[in-house]
């Protein structure tokens, strides 16, 4: 017999939470989305088709039984659907706010066309939001002690949380340094509240420390320690950074007074919002500002709905490209026009000066190896926007690490990435992995939650088969010992 509890994508309209109205969302940095209630939620959940080929399941980066707790859901077991969303992912909630659905799990719903997808998003959202205010996220289970051994995993953002995590459960002693000031990396500094209040990402590194995970904030590879320093504190390290160096614009005055990097613009913003001190605020204030931001990413789209915040008297977006092409998630750029941004598609900066941006017309010529249609310039295509305030959003590479580290040894790829061995995870360096952006470029959260996770697994494996070396050699053994009893005594 059929479930009835499920397939009601026929006589169930599509609905995702309901948001704030423009007048008060555009003027808080608070999420802007409403949560679903219960029976929304499980009547969300009802519509899924459950599949035999689950393509949702299929397109997300760490593989989520997601037709599972949908069921689950539309059954009204929260708890189990919990349990199963989090078996996979160490930041469900987070992924459900901040993950690009329509273009992974939604955008690839049986459904879609002529239903409208599953709300795959916010019933994963509600459904850990739920489990936290009900008690049932539980402290991290602790299976075996193998504190005898310590992993250092550089970096406090996604990916190297969520190694965290893994690591912690199997036993490890795990140490995590960072260079700012508070935990999360990009989470807590680089989006936006109104995509991702912090009170969210605190509560996941607050579970982190209660297992026993030791932060080491403003802590500098580089500046308080060498790579090889941290090398003989640890059995392993991960070097899990991200990658922060923002592309630039070769135009004439791309360094002006009135020019940002994405980056620097989103961090003083946040830290406002935290309550801090920001350094020459003003510079960092699109309030009563004519604002342009050049670039066509998620990173432009919370540039613009910040500025907007920010109280700014305009904002544009320029974007090279079209609509269509652009790499942004879509939802973002309908949130920003109804927030007042006014995207400016085939436009690219040809200078900036004084009083603003002098732009150049575009058009889509024929496709590039990326299978993607080139932009290029359209004769006589000048104009001029105005702009007391231009952020440059065009994307991060990879800083130089081994120069930072003080590692000529550890070896990078030719776009600056860490080269690692694809299936063990591990550098050029015996006992050093490195995971998420540093290893992949520039990418998505939810790739980065997974590259932590897998390689978790690989230094797990790495380390065991080290620790049977050690029982087997006899003095290797000793030696090991003498390291760890020298570490526990510093």
């Amino acid at each position: 017999m059929a479930n009835t509890k499920m397939l009601h994508f026929i006589d169930t309209s599509q609905a995702q939470p309901a948001k704030r109205a423009v007048e008060e969302r555009a003027h808080d940095f608070l999420e802007i989305s409403r949560p679903f209630i219960i029976a929304k939620a499980e009547e969300q959940a009802s519509r899924c088709s459950q599949c035999g080929v689950p393509f949702c399941q299929v397109h997300c980066p760490l593989q989520n039984n997601i037709p599972d707790w949908l069921k689950l859901t539309a059954e009204g077991r929260l708890e189990e659907a919990y349990e199963i969303s989090s078996a996979t992912s160490t930041m469900p909630e987070i992924c459900g706010r901040i993950c690009p659905q329509d273009r992974l799990c939604e955008g690839n719903c049986v459904i879609e066309k002529d239903f409208g997808a599953v709300t795959i998003g916010a019933v994963e959202k509600f459904i850990t939001d739920n489990a936290w205010e009900m008690g049932w996220v539980k402290p991290i289970n602790i299976v075996a002690d193998r504190s005898g051994q310590s992993v250092g995993i550089i970096g406090a953002g996604p990916a190297g949380m969520a190694a965290a995590e893994r690591l912690r459960i199997k036993g490890y002693t795990v140490h995590v340094y960072d260079r700012h000031d508070r935990a999360g990396g990009l989470l807590t500094y680089g989006i936006p509240g109104f995509k991702l209040e912090k009170f969210v990402v605190q509560r996941r590194v607050d579970r982190l420390e209660q297992a026993g995970i030791i932060i080491h904030r403003n802590f500098e590879v580089g500046r308080d320690a060498s790579l090889a320093e941290l090398q003989a504190r640890h059995d392993a390290l991960l070097v899990a950074t991200g990658v922060y160096r923002p592309r630039d614009v070769n135009v004439p005055g791309a360094h002006g007074p009135h020019v940002l990097d994405a980056l620097d613009y989103l961090i003083a913003s946040n830290r406002a919002d935290f309550g801090d001190t920001v350094v020459e605020a003003a510079q960092f204030d699109a309030a009563g500002k004519h604002v342009v931001v050049i670039g066509g990413g998620d990173t432009a789209m919370d540039c613009v709905r910040t500025a907007i915040r920010q109280g700014a008297a305009s904002v544009k977006c320029l974007y090279r490209r079209d609509r269509t092409n652009m790499p942004g998630s879509a939802r973002e750029v309908a949130h920003a026009e109804e927030e007042g941004v006014e995207f400016v598609w085939l436009a690219a900066p040809a200078a900036i000066t004084d009083s603003g941006v002098s732009a150049q017309r575009m058009r889509l010529g024929l496709a590039g190896p990326d299978g993607r249609r080139a932009p290029e310039p359209e004769p006589g295509g000048i104009f001029e926007a105005q702009a007391d305030l231009v952020i440059k959003a065009l994307g991060f590479d990879p800083e130089d690490l081994p120069v930072l580290f003080g590692a000529s040894d550890l070896a990078v790829t030719r776009w600056g990435t860490l080269r690692v061995d694809h299936k063990t995870m591990m550098t050029s360096l015996p006992g050093v992995f490195a995971a998420g952006d540093i290893v992949r470029g520039a990418s998505l959260v939810v790739w980065a939650a997974r590259d932590g996770q897998d390689v978790a697994v690989q230094i797990h494996n790495w380390l065991r088969a080290r620790a049977a070396q050690g029982t087997e050699a006899g003095p290797q053994e000793a030696s090991a010992s003498a390291a760890a009893d020298k570490r526990k005594a510093a």
